[in-house]
């Protein structure tokens, strides 16, 4: 058994095909009572062979609408069997084509049945009725016909715009993703290279002193295995927490680094052996917004992880001023470089510390000094 077509296309056809034949009904019936009139038998062959022209013409309709709705308003002068197709004609030209060529062969389907209904009047109608039904009936199927092709057009629109708007909203989605992502490969680099260097920092002193006493190789062992497991819970909570930036606790309501964590920070690069001068400057430290201040403890960080990497021995200064209205400004300048770096680098810590910058609406400058050194400076807006 075939399947049937259920197809926006097969739909359309089979409509076409039910269309043709309500009009070939309408034009054997218009022929028959044309056949009642015995006055002028020889009309009689013109109107059986203008009916089956008529009909056959409408299958070209919905290919060829004006062409066809042109040879129908010329068989309707001749013959009163052209008018169901001719009128029908009408509507379809309202449907498809254009206002301006819809009206122009809508007033010649007028004037084509007007010089029909002169030649071949309806016994009983007066000419003048004649002319205002004609009139009437092709101005309701144009107004028609246009008023379903306007709507059908804002719905097209519509759908097109849903389509747009669900095109849209599926790149938002992968933008977010690809965002997320973003985030997460930044705070795991932000979070874990600082351990890691503190770690790589304890393991080279256990390589390279392996006579040191036994309290300081377990001192230094557990140092190394107290900073793995730190490593990980912090892991733990940037994955945590990436779904929530805003959040300032993590889970277990840990609370995520702010300003106040800066000399803790510092302290925890001493004591891997790193000299760091801290400059404290600001004022009203209490009033820094929570956000601003994790942006700078992560400034603070990143600096102190890339001297640890690349001037492990020299010196860090690291300077931080402000106050509220006045802006936050943080600068950490390493006096030196060894040339190899301690751990290898991904170098993209810089790249990512430069985006949360700019996204808490501050700027970040980076250089290397003449002497051999590195300057990290930014600026943060602190609003009173």
């Amino acid at each position: 058994m075939e399947q049937q077509d259920c197809s926006p296309a097969g739909r359309r056809r089979i409509w076409d095909v039910w269309v043709v034949v309500a009009i070939g009904v309408l034009t054997a019936t218009t022929v028959l009572g044309r056949m009642a009139d015995t006055s002028h038998p020889r009309r009689i062959g013109l109107d059986i062979a203008v009916a089956v022209v008529s009909t056959g013409l409408m299958v070209f309709l919905p290919r060829r609408p004006v062409p066809t709705a042109l040879g129908l308003a010329v068989l309707a002068v001749l013959s009163p069997a052209a008018t169901p197709a001719s009128t029908a004609a009408t509507l379809g030209i309202a449907l498809r084509m254009p206002q301006r060529t819809a009206i122009a062969v809508t007033v010649l389907q007028v004037v084509a049945h007007l010089v029909q209904g002169a030649w071949r009047p309806i016994a009983g109608l007066p000419f003048l009725w004649f002319a205002v039904l004609d009139v009437a009936v092709h101005a309701a199927l144009l107004g028609w016909g246009l008023w379903m092709q306007a709507r059908q057009q804002l719905l097209d629109s519509l759908l097109d715009r849903a389509r747009r708007a669900e095109a849209e909203q599926g790149r938002r989605v992968a933008e977010a993703r690809t965002l997320e992502r973003t985030k997460m490969a930044r705070e795991m680099h932000d979070v874990l290279a600082h351990r890691l260097s503190l770690l790589a920092t304890y393991a080279g002193a256990l390589e390279y002193r392996p006579d040191s006493s036994p309290e300081k190789l377990a001192q230094a062992a557990g140092v190394i295995r107290t900073g793995v497991h730190q490593a990980l819970e912090e892991l733990r909570e940037v994955i945590s927490v990436l779904r929530d930036t805003e959040a300032e606790e993590g889970p277990g309501g840990r609370p995520q680094p702010t300003f106040a964590d800066m000399e803790g920070l510092v302290a925890e690069s001493r004591a891997a052996g790193t000299t760091v001068l801290y400059d404290d400057q600001v004022t009203e430290a209490t009033s820094l917004p929570p956000a601003t201040g994790r942006t700078a403890y992560r400034i603070v960080q990143e600096g102190l992880t890339n001297a640890r990497k690349h001037a492990a021995g020299h010196p860090v200064t690291v300077t931080v001023a402000g106050k509220p209205g006045g802006g936050l400004r943080i600068e950490l300048l390493n006096s030196g470089s060894n040339g190899v770096p301690l751990a290898p680098g991904s170098g993209t810590g810089l790249v990512g510390l430069t985006e949360r910058v700019h996204l808490a609406g501050g700027t970040l400058d980076h250089q290397r000094e003449p002497d051999g050194g590195f300057r990290l400076a930014a600026s943060l807006p602190w609003p009173l």
